[in-house]
């Protein structure tokens, strides 16, 4: 089997690739990155491409799946070149795979697709992905969505896969993640056990998280199994503000919703943070996800808990760590470093 990863530098990218490594069903990769990565790895080859301009027919054909990962998170400033990048770009994958006459197309979509969700219970596979109007994630999210829909009914031969993860983390990608959701005014040794002085508890904010390592394999079994649809994908237990209290050693400081959103609003409008505020209303209106169909379809069982995954993250957040690859590349310490970045732009494109 030839498998074609599009986006396999990044977060979910370089443990997929390593996965399929693995498989010995799985005869060649190919890694599709804007920018080479000094990485190497077993029966791949890289290729370099943006999914908004190159000829992705030429680097699709002969191949057996295509998974789409590739996302842009920046710039949160300017809305139209992730449009580009996310929306135009995976239209541009996917038109490339039917072109290419691809038999399987396996897409990242993900919790933040869902439209706003009850508070009682979890949802499954069949909740609508209309997204939250209010942050770019969650609109070009839910476009694609709409964009596969079409896709499907004009293609029935191509076996479509969408994954909807929760939050994705590991030790790998923690530098990549200050990056993009903290910035350069944060001090690595803030997170150090101790040093955080509380926790918002911000209601409604409830955390789905699943280790990179065990999302991998779950599209692993989407490129090498008969599965059609999509499938939700999170590790055991939720998260709320009290268990991420427990875990950097601080107290929760009840926030209201909307001081909580103001803070935020402001930090970006100001420019002392890179995230965008409509993320953390995106993030206070998605729902929890089930996840028995993943388990009883795909097979797939997280070997990591969502607590694990957190840890890692924490640790490498403390450590600065990172990989050779440019979405993951490590933090770089000291002032000149952080003065770098600063002058890159804060919420910029990296």
């Amino acid at each position: 089997m030839r498998v074609v990863v599009v986006g396999a530098t990044g977060n979910v990218g370089t443990s997929l690739v390593r996965a399929l490594a693995a498989d010995s069903g799985v005869t060649s990769i190919v890694g599709v990155a804007r920018r080479l990565p000094g990485w190497r790895i077993d029966r791949t080859d890289w290729r370099q491409a943006d999914v908004a301009t190159a000829d992705l027919t030429r680097i699709f054909d002969g191949a057996d799946a295509v998974v789409h990962l590739a996302w842009l998170f920046q710039p949160t400033r300017d809305p139209a070149v992730t449009w580009r990048a996310n929306v135009l770009g995976s239209m541009r994958v996917f038109r490339a795979a039917a072109e290419a006459g691809v038999p399987a197309l396996v897409h990242a979509s993900s919790v933040g697709a869902y439209s706003p969700g009850p508070r009682d219970r979890p949802v499954d596979e069949s909740w609508p992905t209309h997204g939250w109007p209010g942050a770019a994630y969650g609109r070009e999210k839910a476009y694609v969505e709409r964009v596969l829909d079409v896709f499907e009914h004009d293609h029935p031969a191509v076996r479509v896969v969408r994954m909807r993860p929760g939050f994705v983390f590991q030790r790998a990608a923690a530098s990549e993640q200050r990056r993009l959701f903290a910035g350069p005014l944060v001090p690595r040794r803030l997170f150090r056990t101790g040093r955080i002085p509380f926790v918002p508890d911000v209601p409604g904010l409830r955390l789905q998280v699943v280790h990179a390592d065990d999302a991998a394999q779950a599209y692993r079994l989407a490129v090498t199994e008969p599965v059609r649809g999509a499938f939700n994908i999170a590790a055991e237990p939720v998260l709320d503000a009290n268990d991420l209290a427990r875990m950097v050693g601080a107290r929760t400081v009840r926030v209201p919703r909307g001081l909580a959103t103001a803070a935020m609003a402001a930090g970006w409008h100001l420019r002392l943070v890179p995230a965008a505020p409509g993320l953390l209303e995106l993030a206070l209106r998605i729902p929890v996800m089930k996840t028995e169909r993943a388990r009883e379809v795909l097979g797939w069982r997280p070997r990591h808990s969502s607590e694990e995954a957190v840890r890692e993250l924490l640790d490498g957040l403390r450590e600065g760590a990172g990989m050779e690859t440019a979405p993951l590349a490590p933090e770089r310490a000291g002032p000149v470093a952080r003065v770098r970045e600063l002058a890159a732009g804060i919420g910029g494109r990296p």
